[in-house]
């Protein structure tokens, strides 16, 4: 029995080190391709330092290398049980009495936990993270940096003011989850629904009750423009609102997530998007046990049997069409086709069945 215990906290020290080896090579890797894009793109600004460059870079590659976890997650199962049965300790621990299912052990309940610290603690990390650097690569490129929209048309936010007035406002960036707006139009209605007048600026920052709008210029019907260094727009939305508006849903944090499905559900909104991505985040621990199962099943043939090779590519081929696969019922899931939870995890228990009866066809017949 200790003899079991020693080997399986040796199996899982092995396999947390692959890990570990893994990702941080995958984050240099990604660093250095996101610093030497950003030092392209800077090349034009001769004040910009090399340090803010390498801040605004670092600061963004944690969301990246959030999406290739699983992935590090396979590569580091494979390799940890390859090199464990190229230097026979799988054979040494078989003669011992363990079964496949023993030396697997460890290194599922170390993908559980790492899952586990995934979802709970690098999620809201890289999700902060991200948002320091859309600041910085603000400061360095200019006031019209952020989150684009998607269509030509930009953001658009229909509200009302306490006293009744409409104004719908068109901002063609973001920032801050829609906190900071830049390239501002704003058209403004009377309680009656009468257009009243037309505003443009530079910014326009959300403050308590008003939308602080900086180098605006004020357009009135048979009046010439007026130019104002600041105008307050009256709002009676809160910045959990416009979070919620403007946010996707890949970049609000974990603990975030129920308070804004529940904005969205009081609001009438679609939350399908920001549902899903809850599911995919419970589920991702499991989805680290899968991928462990799938490693597993492909990589503890020994040496001397053959075919080694095509069993691992096999495995690579496995996890990323299982990646495309959760890519594709996501997009079901946000057009209305497919509930949240089946989507986010229907791939987890597709990866863990063909795992678990590989193995029970390779090791029990």
């Amino acid at each position: 029995m200790q003899i079991t215990t020693t080997l399986q906290r040796y199996f899982a020290a092995r396999f947390v080190n692959a890990v570990i080896a893994i990702f941080l090579g995958v984050f240099v890797l990604v660093a250095m391709v996101d610093y030497v894009e950003l030092i392209r793109r800077t090349s034009d600004f001769p004040n910009v330092s090399s340090w803010t460059v390498a801040k605004a870079s670092l600061f963004r590659v944690p969301s990246i290398t959030e999406r290739i976890l699983p992935f590090c997650i396979l590569l580091a199962a494979i390799i940890c049980f390859l090199n464990l049965s190229r230097r026979l300790e799988l054979v040494i621990a078989r003669a011992a009495g363990m079964s496949a299912w023993q030396f697997i052990t460890p290194a599922l309940l170390m993908a559980l936990l790492i899952g586990i610290a995934t979802t709970a603690i690098y999620n809201p990390v890289s999700a902060f993270l991200q948002e320091q650097s859309k600041r910085i690569q603000a400061d360095l490129f200019g006031e019209d940096i952020g989150l684009r929209a998607n269509s030509g048309s930009g953001f658009w936010v229909r509200q009302r003011s306490p006293d009744g007035q409409q104004s719908i406002i068109n901002a063609k960036t973001s920032r801050e989850q829609g906190i900071w707006l830049g390239g501002i139009t704003a058209f403004t209605f009377d309680s009656s629904a009468q257009f009243k007048e037309r505003i443009e600026a530079k910014t326009a920052v959300l403050e308590k009750g008003n939308w602080r709008l900086e180098e605006a210029r004020v357009f009135v019907t048979g009046s010439p423009a007026t130019p104002v260094s600041t105008y307050m727009l009256s709002t009676s939305l809160t910045p959990e609102q416009v979070r919620e508006s403007f946010a996707t849903p890949e970049t609000v944090p974990f603990w975030s997530l129920p308070l804004y499905i529940e904005l969205a559900d009081s609001a009438g909104l679609g939350a399908a998007g920001y549902r899903v991505q809850y599911q995919k985040l419970l589920a991702l621990p499991f989805l680290f046990v899968s991928m462990v199962l799938l490693a597993g099943a492909v990589s503890l043939r020994f040496f001397r049997m053959g075919g080694v090779q095509k069993m691992v590519l096999s495995g690579v081929a496995a996890g990323f069409l299982l990646y495309v696969l959760s890519k594709l019922f996501e997009d079901f899931s946000k057009a209305g086709l497919l509930n949240p939870i089946a989507a986010a995890w229907l791939p987890v228990l597709l990866g863990s069945l063909i795992g678990v009866l590989t193995l029970l066809y390779q090791e029990d017949g």
